[in-house]
Formats: structure tokens, sequence, C-alpha cells
């Protein structure tokens, strides 16, 4: 197996430069997601890795070996991509020894590789069948597979769960997750779904614009993220960020909206008094209550587990999700609190996360006007 170790990487295509700069490590063993928005540049960081794309400037080092100029074949990679690019005249074995036969491997290491493949990923009864008589998820684990017997130093998942059912892909994102446990291999897997980065990661890598916004374990970005757009990016339902100016910083401190909605806050320096920023809040945070921020009901999304609920509070627009099944109707008045403990600041400007206030809070009761 092998660390990945990216320093200062460049892309363009032309004069349109897309990614600026990038440096990433990636240790022994670990499970790297990179994740974003379409565009963000995290499939084109991969397939750098892969040697699909040239890199313009900066390094690329698998292993101990700096790979910038080594063709695909000879950086110890094996790529599992959206597309299971099985050979249909192939049968299942065929196509998982076919790298191999390519390598002049022998008879009896080839079907020792295929055999042991087959077994981790539970597709021996499958080995003679086509493409054409397989699901989707067992063309995937016929993919992986493929790139199983190769033992490879690293992994490279450029979104392979793309193409199947939302039932199948939790079940592929728990048997992914297994097989790097069992391989302890280092693997790098791109997706623009959250919800499979924060289930599958040691380490998330957020990226976006051809830039890394911030890279941490799961719950670090969840819980402190270093800006307004990884906070509003992790999480499913999205955090609620919430634009306003800091009123009464030193005694009684709120946010203000623009249409006069107070958001209490917790303690802050004086010197945040009358400055823009933004609050966060997790929907799972939002609690209602009779005596609240004053809102409206603008839809009811029952789950079965939770409810969620959107909130008109003022021009805002704030997502709540609760444990229960409250009764009720689209247009009904409420009033929602939240603990203080739970905000998140960041500044309007800049988006980065402002950490120079108190970290643990007391519980600040809501209000909806200031005199």
């Amino acid at each position: 197996m092998a660390s990945i170790t990216i320093r200062s990487a460049v892309k363009a295509y032309g004069t349109a430069e897309v990614l600026h700069g990038v440096s990433l490590a990636a240790r022994d063993g670990e499970f790297v997601v990179l994740v974003g928005p379409s565009g963000c540049g995290k499939s084109t960081l991969l397939r750098m890795i892969a040697g699909l794309e040239s890199i313009i400037d900066g390094e690329i080092e698998i292993g101990d070996r700096v790979v910038n100029e080594l063709e695909p074949k000879e950086r110890d990679i094996a790529m599992v991509f959206q597309s299971y690019a099985l050979y249909p005249h192939m049968t299942v074995r065929d196509n998982m020894a076919f790298a191999l036969k390519l390598a002049k491997r022998s008879r009896d290491e080839i079907e020792s590789e295929v055999n042991r493949a087959a077994g981790i990923l539970d597709i021996g009864m499958l080995l003679d069948r086509y493409p054409r008589q397989l699901s989707g998820g067992q063309r995937q684990r016929v993919a992986m597979g493929r790139a199983i017997v190769r033992n490879p130093a690293v992994f490279l998942f450029d979104e392979p769960l793309s193409n199947l059912d939302a039932k199948l892909r939790v079940q592929m994102r728990s048997e992914i997750k297994a097989l790097h446990h069992r391989l302890g291999a280092t693997m790098i897997y791109v997706t623009h779904d959250q919800m499979e980065a924060m289930t599958m990661a040691d380490r998330i890598v957020v990226m976006r614009s051809g830039n890394i916004e911030q890279v941490g374990t799961p719950l670090d970005i969840y819980d402190t993220p270093s800006n307004s757009f990884v906070a509003g990016f992790i999480g499913s339902p999205s955090m609620n960020l919430i634009k306003g100016v800091v009123v009464d910083a030193d005694s009684a401190p709120a946010l203000q909206t623009a249409n006069g909605v107070l958001w209490p806050l917790p303690p802050l320096p004086a010197k945040y008094d009358g400055r823009s920023i933004q609050l966060g809040i997790r929907p799972e945070h939002i609690e209602l209550t009779s005596d609240g921020i004053a809102a409206s009901v603008r839809s009811i999304e029952p789950t079965g587990a939770e409810t969620h609920l959107q909130l008109e509070a003022g021009d805002d627009i704030v997502v709540a999700v609760l444990g229960n099944r409250p009764k009720l109707a689209i247009g009904e008045p409420v009033s929602f609190s939240y603990d203080a403990a739970n905000i998140l600041l960041f500044d309007m400007e800049t988006g980065i996360r402002l950490t120079d206030h108190q970290e643990v809070y007391p519980r600040v009761e809501a209000k909806t006007a200031r005199d």
C-alpha cells in the first residue's frame, strides 16, 4: 500500500485554470473522500492522480515516487469508474482476469487472484455469467473485483454509485467501506453526494472552484465547518444560514435581519456591534416552542422517523428536523427557539467561521421584536 502526497498541483485547459495549487496528503491505508459541487475539480484531481490528466505544475507522489511523468499503468493504481465499462462479450471471470492476462501472469496466478476477489465481493456464483445477466449492483461488484485482482497500492473511485437506485446505493456504501476494512488499502473516492462522504470517509476533502475549502474527519467538518460554504454543503438538510447585523453586542446580543426579526446570539465582544454576519444553526437544533421567534409553516415533509418542516420567519426560510410527528397545517403560525450553544457565526464578507466568542453558551430565549 502507499500514501499519496499532492503538492501545489495546478491544472488548466488552455487559459482556463481549473485547479489552483491544490495540496493534499492521504495517509497509507486511509479512505479519503473528495466532495463538492459539480465543476469543483474533484474528478479532475482524481484523474491527475491516476495519470489520465496531465499536471501543469506541482507534484503528485504515490508512496515514495513522484509520478508526474509516469504512465497510468506504471503508477500501481486501480480505478473504478461511474460507468462499469465491462466487456459485454466476456464472462465475469474473463472481465476480472483481463488485466492480469495482459500482464502475462500465469494461469494459476490469474485463477487464484480472480477467486480471491470473487470471495471478497461474494460474487463467486456469478463468474460464468455475462454482464447482461447481472444487476447494477452486481456489475459494480465486478468492476471493483477487476480492480482488486491487480493488488494495487491505491484504489481510485470516481462516483461509482451514481447509476444505482437509492436502496442499492446504501448497500454498496457499506460494502465499499467493508472492502476498505478488509484490504487496508489507500482509497480516494470522489462523489458529489455529501451523505456518501459523511458515512464512508476517514477524512473528507471539501472542494469548491478548484480549491480545497477544508479537510477533516466527517464529524469535525459537520460540527466545526471552516466557512459558510462548507457549513451549507455538508449536512442533509443543510444548515440554516441567516444574514443580519449584530445589535447590542455587549448587553443582549441578537442578529437583526433585514425585516427586523431578532435571532438571539451568545455573548459577544463589543467590537461585533453593527457587524454584518451570518448565523448558522443545524435543522435538528431548531425546536418548536410556545414563546420564540414567530414563524408560519411553509411545508411539512414526514419521513417516518422524522418530520422536516420549512418555516417562514420574516423573509427567511428555516428548516427544522423534528423527531416527532407534530399535527400542523400549512400556513399555521408557530414559534421556535434554539440553544445558543449550537450556533455557528460566519463573517458576511469572507464566509470564514468566527471563533472569538464564548465556546460554552448559556441558554438564550428567543425574542421576536425589540423596542
